[in-house]
């Protein structure tokens, strides 16, 4: 009886071990999923060269008072006209990015494609064990957690989560791709999360 126990537990051990080697095998595959090179999240440092209205348009959306790490703004600049992508959990916050992007000095026009997520409990208690999840980790947090505005952003739709944002190292992107595929309830998982070096 004894020996069937301690089989047993060889072979929990063993399957938990694998299930984890699968996961640290898939995770570097993200590095694939690229962001278009006009994609510029607000909250990851631009170029050396970026332009002046790239710099203030930045500077605006990431002192958005009800910007948090739910949210995705982004933005592409052509010339004066300045497109705003990304995911926000309030309507008021994408209108507000509207707002001042117009007021800077240089934009002509702006196109506000910022996307309003649905309305979902699930996808609230989503967010929250994410977030518990990452930021729970004392390591993770220790690097990224302390920040006014912090670099892992979790975008949760319809039970999807989307990571964005900079990390400093290839290990961490993947450890935090494991424990955001360790929440309950989610259904899938897409690391856009950028390596510094990467971003650059």
């Amino acid at each position: 009886m004894f020996e069937c126990h301690i089989a047993g537990v060889f072979m929990k051990s063993i399957t938990s071990s694998l299930a984890i080697l699968g996961i640290l095998l898939v995770a570097p595959s993200f590095a694939a999923d690229k962001h278009d090179k006009n994609h510029q999240d607000a909250f990851v440092n631009g170029a050396p060269d970026e332009s002046e209205i790239a710099k203030k348009v930045r500077h605006e959306l990431v002192m958005l008072p009800y910007y948090n790490v739910f949210d995705d703004l982004a933005f592409q600049l052509d010339g004066s006209t300045v497109t705003l992508l990304g995911a926000v959990v309030r309507p008021s916050l994408k209108d507000d990015a509207g707002r001042v992007v117009k007021k800077v000095a240089g934009v002509e026009q702006v196109v506000n494609n910022i996307e309003v997520l649905p309305v979902s409990p699930n996808d609230d208690g989503i967010r929250r064990a994410e977030y518990r999840a990452i930021y729970g980790d004392p390591a993770l947090s220790t690097r990224y957690g302390f920040r006014a505005l912090p670099s892992i952003h979790i975008i949760v739709k319809n039970g999807n989560v989307t990571l964005e944002g900079v990390v400093a190292n290839q290990g961490d992107k993947n450890l935090i791709g494991i424990r955001a595929n360790g929440v309950p309830n989610v259904f899938a998982v897409t690391n856009n999360l950028l390596v510094e070096t990467e971003g650059k």
